[in-house]
């Protein structure tokens, strides 16, 4: 390992796939209300379903993509720009539950994230957590 990731590259990280995901679920679901406004009546109805939930489903959404980013490649696009990885504790790569648990606190409470600031291994909650560490890539 290279070193702990810090603060700024990490907000920026989770920054930049936060607009992302946010964009194409958004993109997804002006496209759903278009062609529910043509089909007809069931589709309209469940089309306002979707548009209804869309901002309490848009962290679930989220955290699916962080997940599978980091149990595939071991970060989200938004950390390759920024040069961070996700591991395990241990620097070895994050496992697949490890990645879920991370994820989904990180979506649907990323203040604690904040933790990062005072821990010396720069570990946020979902972190501590899930046991994993962002290190800086080179």
């Amino acid at each position: 390992m290279t070193g702990y990731a810090g603060l700024v590259s990490r907000t920026l990280a989770y920054l930049i796939d936060t607009l992302t995901v946010a964009a194409l679920a958004g993109a997804a679901v002006t496209a759903l209300g278009m062609v529910a406004s043509v089909v007809g009546a069931e589709a309209r109805e469940a089309a306002r379903w979707v548009l209804s939930s869309y901002l309490v489903l848009l962290p679930a959404v989220l955290a699916a993509y962080c997940a599978l980013f980091w149990t595939l490649a071991g970060r989200t696009p938004g950390m390759a720009v920024l040069g961070v990885r996700v591991v395990r504790a241990d620097g070895r790569p994050v496992r697949w539950a490890a990645a879920v648990v991370r994820a989904l606190l990180l979506a649907y409470f990323p203040i604690g994230a904040l933790w990062l600031i005072v821990d010396r291994r720069h570990q946020g909650l979902p972190d501590k957590i899930a046991m994993t560490a962002v290190i800086r890539e080179g």
